[in-house]
């Protein structure tokens, strides 16, 4: 007797409605589903999404603790690029997604899952970093996009079409229009787009607000922090109002969100170009990268040599444009980190900030391989630079635009030429 054996799916499963249904239709389809739940830092009861899951009819349930490796090896190499989406975002949601996707992948081959599924829709970025990642770290890899299959499609028109289904399969869910809006939360940022908040003009209240306190609440002291970093990476947090110090990735990081969060730092509210080729607006809370942000950029200030400084400036557009688009493993990201390593090697130094509500001010660096010297670059003291060579280094540098200037002359002076003759001639012609 022969029986068929079910292929297996790993699920990146989350507890919500959208994967629950998902979860539910693909045991419907003939599939082992192996639910994998992330933690990347999102405020989730994993537990109570283990039972769901399994009560649902999942074979198997993996949780795993991902915090430490997401700040370690994506948020802190991101900080490092100065990486910044179209000038403002922080890249929240594009960073994890291939650590999720890694793992999938690495789960699917631990268990002999020849297939890999996720709840992303086919109108938004996320489907793009999911499958980019299936695909490079396993090429033969099948993978199942509900949203993008017909007989899904037919089946859900909506949320109410799940919500009907839900019930209909007995799914417990938690429908509640509380948040006419969904939210990706995780360490780096909790973000809110879709529903109320898909017209442009619409201004959300306070009440939007899940991790930080409101800029206009926030206390009226200014919190004094120091943050050291060793080749670009931050190593210490040192609150100067309470003492408190702090070292490790992930103590470190969820400590800058902690104050963060209560000086209403990292709110940002912004209309984004997806790679699909539709604009959306989103609205980000991100505290603790955006202090690490601009304390990273001003040690660079002191410990980065001017044309290095350049040249990553150029690149750290090109590094956040992969992340955005879901390129995290590619050959043109690999070229791009090393250079960016290599770049980072000795930016080594202290920053001092102050945080007050919603603003990142620095107040002093320190650096031990500081290019900056004071009596270099003082006012008041000569300092070994004789100020009688800048006539010479001026000179140097007007040669072309002396040169630009006589070739403007000359082509007016032919212009001018030009309009006498015509004028003769019109002249010559109306006699």
């Amino acid at each position: 007797m022969t029986t068929n054996k079910k292929e297996k799916i790993v699920l990146a499963y989350s507890g919500g409605l959208d994967t629950s249904v998902i979860l539910k239709w693909l045991i419907d389809r003939g599939y082992d589903v192996i639910a994998y739940i992330a933690d990347v830092g999102q405020e989730d009861d994993f537990e109570e999404a283990r039972k769901k899951a399994l009560q649902i009819g999942a074979c198997e349930v993996y949780i795993e603790d991902l915090r430490e490796e997401f700040v370690r090896d994506f948020i802190y190499p991101a900080i490092q690029a100065s990486a910044i989406y179209e000038n403002r975002y922080l890249l929240g949601t594009a960073l994890a997604r291939p650590l999720i996707a890694k793992r999938q992948i690495e789960l699917a081959a631990e268990t002999g899952a020849s297939y890999v599924s996720h709840g992303a829709t086919g109108k938004g970025n996320d489907q793009v970093r999911f499958e980019l990642t299936y695909y490079a770290l396993n090429p033969s890899i099948k993978v199942l996009a509900p949203w993008k299959d017909k007989d899904f499609l037919k089946r859900f028109r909506g949320r109410t079409d799940m919500l009907h289904y839900a019930r209909e399969k007995e799914i417990p869910v938690k429908a509640s229009l509380k948040k006419p809006y969904s939210e990706d939360d995780n360490l780096l940022h909790i973000s809110h787009e879709a529903g109320v908040l898909e017209d442009p003009a619409y201004s959300p209240g306070k009440e939007i607000l899940s991790r930080i306190t409101h800029p206009t609440d926030a206390p009226d002291k200014v919190t004094r922090i120091s943050i050291s970093f060793r080749d670009g990476v931050p190593v210490k947090v040192i609150n100067e109002s309470d003492g408190t110090t702090v070292e490790g990735d992930l103590e470190l990081f969820n400590y800058l969100n902690e104050i963060g969060c209560k000086n209403g730092i990292g709110l940002l509210d912004m209309v984004e170009n997806r790679y699909v080729g539709i604009k959306s607006r989103g609205v980000y809370e991100t505290p603790g990268a955006t202090i690490l942000f601009i304390a990273h950029m001003d040690v660079e200030g002191i410990a980065m040599d001017r044309e290095v400084l350049r040249l990553r400036n150029m690149l750290s557009p090109k590094f956040a444009e992969l992340v955005y688009n879901g390129f995290w493993y590619s050959p043109e990201m690999d070229f791009l980190r090393a250079a960016l390593n290599k770049s980072q090697e000795l930016i080594d130094g202290t920053v001092s900030l102050g945080l007050y509500k919603g603003n990142v001010l620095v107040e002093g660096r320190e650096s031990p391989s500081a290019l900056y010297d004071k009596e270099l670059s003082s006012m008041d003291i000569e300092g070994g630079f004789d100020q009688q060579d800048s006539e010479g280094f001026i000179k140097i540098n007007a040669i072309r635009l002396m040169a630009h200037h006589a070739i403007l002359e000359k082509s007016k002076s032919r212009l001018k030429s030009s309009d006498l003759i015509n004028n003769s001639l019109i002249k010559e012609m109306i006699k």
